[in-house]
């Protein structure tokens, strides 16, 4: 029932294996023993925050200084890979943790703000959250609404924010918004401050163990030592994505492979006609099918990991492998809940979980046509989003 069809693991250094085995066993422990019942009464489970960070997948990339693991972008993805084996909204806690809170505060923010932040961030003490995406902007951030005007002593942030992953419950949240200038700008917020509001998304049927909400910001005053002070410009946010969408690329892997293990076990013990299912060709077309796209997307993310470790990966190379193996774990999702039958619907099996959440991870982090027209101009050299 192996995933790895083409030994990659080869390819990974004895460290990186047994990260991906830590964390493989934290998730067949922790997550996927509640997670159904918590997915099933759109709960999140947030004591699992503190053992995340016990556990040293927030900021792993960060250097130990600040409370990170020091690592590799190779054992990030294989984290995120593991998580995702559990469920789509806890490997979204990790990957907003790390790529879009920590990582700006380390790439933008000061000595004092790294000192202040990252430990607690690390260790689970905090959770945060990333402010981008508005109500009427979301795969054009450069529309956005929110702003930020110079006051007494700091700034005022008016606007919102929505579809905001971890917001109901963060302490921290790092916001883009435009200043007087017209210029993007970084900044941290904190639960607390006055005119700050973080309301939750209820009604969903994707993500459900995931928190969602929005940001709110009603003349919130922000003091000037919460400006991250090389965060500025509609660059330093989309080099934020490109770190999670990184993570993605490997965690979608993980969700495929759970799914793709569900159907090959399934299929060896559901009986119809007198022998397994597996045994009649189209479930045998299926399995192989999905077992080739999944090996693919393997050596995909391994080599778009090599490339991070070098610094050398492209926004348009981390586009390319987001919608990749979001589209194939996708697929991979609705193979095997066909092979399951009426049982792949239900919450007995991971996979319909699976499949509504990765409804929502071909959609976050840039769109699944979105990564097609970065592509796109990439090829030609003509943006075609206007």
């Amino acid at each position: 029932m192996t995933t790895d069809f083409l030994n990659i693991s080869d390819l990974l250094t004895p460290e990186q294996r047994l990260i991906t085995q830590t964390v493989r066993d934290f998730t067949d422990k922790e997550i996927k023993p509640i997670i159904d019942d918590y997915a099933q009464r759109a709960e999140f489970p947030i004591h699992l925050v503190r053992k995340f960070g016990e556990l040293g997948v927030f900021g792993p990339t960060i250097p130990e200084d600040y409370g990170g693991g020091g690592l590799d972008y190779i054992s990030y993805g294989l984290m995120c890979q593991e998580i995702e084996r559990g469920d789509s909204g806890m490997r979204s806690t990790v990957s907003v943790q790390g790529s879009l809170v920590m990582w700006p505060i380390y790439a933008f923010g000061s000595e004092e703000q790294k000192r202040k932040y990252l430990p607690g961030l690390a260790k689970g003490e905090l959770l945060g959250c990333f402010g981008l995406t508005e109500p009427d902007f979301g795969s054009n951030p450069a529309g956005m609404k929110t702003t930020l005007v110079k006051s007494s002593g700091g700034y005022l942030l008016n606007g919102s924010k929505i579809w905001i992953s971890n917001a109901p419950f963060a302490d921290i949240t790092v916001v883009w918004a435009r200043n007087e200038e017209g210029r993007v700008q970084g900044i941290i917020v904190e639960r607390g401050m006055e005119g700050f509001s973080t309301p939750e998304i209820h009604k969903k049927w994707s993500l459900r163990a995931s928190t969602t909400g929005e940001l709110v910001f009603d003349n919130v005053f922000v003091k000037e030592e919460n400006i991250l002070p090389e965060a500025a410009g509609l660059k330093a946010p989309l080099q934020c994505l490109d770190k999670a969408r990184y993570g993605i690329t490997w965690g979608a892997l993980g969700a495929a492979m759970d799914c793709y293990e569900t159907a090959v076990k399934y299929a060896g013990e559901r009986i119809q006609f007198d022998k397994p299912i597996g045994g009649f060709q189209l479930t045998q077309k299926k399995l192989a099918e999905m077992l080739t796209e999944i090996t693919k997307g393997q050596l995909l993310a391994w080599r778009l990991g090599t490339l991070m470790n070098e610094g050398k990966a492209t926004t348009s190379q981390i586009s390319m492998g987001k919608r990749n193996n979001v589209a194939m774990a996708l697929n991979v999702a609705r193979e095997a809940r066909q092979i399951l039958g009426a049982m792949g619907i239900s919450g007995d099996y991971p996979v319909m979980r699976h499949m509504m959440n990765l409804e929502s991870v071909i959609t976050y982090e840039g769109t699944h046509d979105i990564h097609l027209l970065i592509l796109g101009a990439e090829i030609t050299g003509i943006p075609a989003f206007k």
